[in-house]
């Protein structure tokens, strides 16, 4: 009786965002993945949006932290206690209705980081846990018809992972991951900072220069932006204007790497998925495929159109809160081909 009353949770564990979804209720929740402890007790004083503004501004007494790295979990405790505080927040019954969790995660992690990632679900509170592939969930919450005879290609661009899949008849035919994705990035743009500025700028600045002014792609208008940091011979503050070309140069080698792994997955996939895929297009999911010109970047350098889905931050968690039901619409698939068949 209490497994009826209970919810449905798709959760995306992001290196940068948790997001959860909840069964008729949508995407209830948005956070960044950052926890802040009390050094020695680890006991919690913020969690989300407050921790982060905390990144690298804490007293000695407090250290805020990113539990999750490149899509796997750094800090399994830390981790536990996140994922406890978000649904807690959500769902305030869930001490008496524990809940089903489906979280995606990358398919390039290892068994015991899967392990991990269920010891953490289970310790949070939740009765049933499920862990599936990222780019499986987010072509179900992209609302692609994976369960087609036909090929169907999806690229998840998180936080700490890109996973670029071909899928049809609702089961991966060629996946590959590799751990760059939006934290690449915004090191990319400090690197380049440093090197050819002199200056060093934070994460945050570097995110902010992503999205404000990053781009992958040439664009007749240059957009500038000023940036603030430390002079890295002086130790001074510095303030200093960088613009929309400069942070697209910074940005070439991870994006560069992205490309090359999709036509390293095109290469492999059966010729005849391989035209489904011309036909449809390549998906681009997850939030750094948000970034400035990257789809019209991957079709000049593939030839394969690529659309960015729709709330292509959200279609992991989407995917992840619809697998339950995904699951049922296979097993009725398979038992109405078991009656055709005798």
């Amino acid at each position: 009786m209490f497994g009826n009353l209970s919810s449905d949770f798709g959760i995306d564990l992001g290196t940068c965002n948790t997001l959860i979804y909840i069964k008729n209720k949508g995407i209830v929740l948005d956070e960044p993945s950052v926890v802040a402890v009390e050094r020695g007790t680890k006991k919690i004083v913020a969690v989300g949006q407050d921790a982060k503004r905390m990144l690298w501004k804490t007293p000695e007494n407090i250290i805020a932290i990113r539990p999750m790295r490149d899509g796997v979990i750094a800090d399994i405790e830390s981790t536990e206690k996140m994922i406890r505080y978000f649904i807690y927040r959500v769902y305030p019954r869930y001490r008496f209705l524990k809940p089903r969790m489906v979280i995606g995660v990358p398919s390039c992690i290892t068994e015991v980081e899967r392990r991990a990632v269920e010891e953490s679900a289970y310790k949070s509170g939740a009765r049933e846990v499920l862990v599936i592939e990222e780019s499986l969930a987010a072509a179900i919450g992209a609302d692609i018809p994976i369960r087609e005879p036909a090929g169907h290609m999806i690229c998840d661009i998180g936080g700490g992972t890109t996973e670029i899949s071909v899928i049809s008849l609702g089961g991966m035919v060629v996946t590959r991951a590799i751990r760059i994705g939006g934290d690449e990035f915004d090191e990319s743009i400090i690197k380049h900072i440093r090197s050819v500025h002199n200056l060093i700028i934070g994460e945050q600045m570097a995110e902010k220069l992503k999205i404000e002014i990053g781009n992958a792609f040439p664009d007749k208008t240059i957009e500038k932006l000023e940036v603030k940091g430390n002079d890295a011979i002086t130790g001074l503050p510095r303030r200093l204007e960088i613009d929309s070309v400069e942070v697209r140069e910074a940005l070439k080698d991870p994006i560069n790497s992205i490309i090359e792994e999709i036509k390293s997955v095109l290469g492999k996939t059966p010729p005849e998925l391989a035209a489904d895929i011309v036909d449809r297009g390549i998906v681009m999911t997850g939030g750094g495929s948000l970034l400035k010109g990257l789809d019209r970047l991957i079709v000049k350098e593939t030839g394969v159109p690529a659309i960015i889905a729709e709330n292509p931050k959200n279609c992991v968690a989407l995917g992840a809160g619809k697998y339950f039901d995904y699951i049922k619409g296979n097993d009725l698939t398979k038992n109405i081909y078991d009656k055709l068949n005798g």
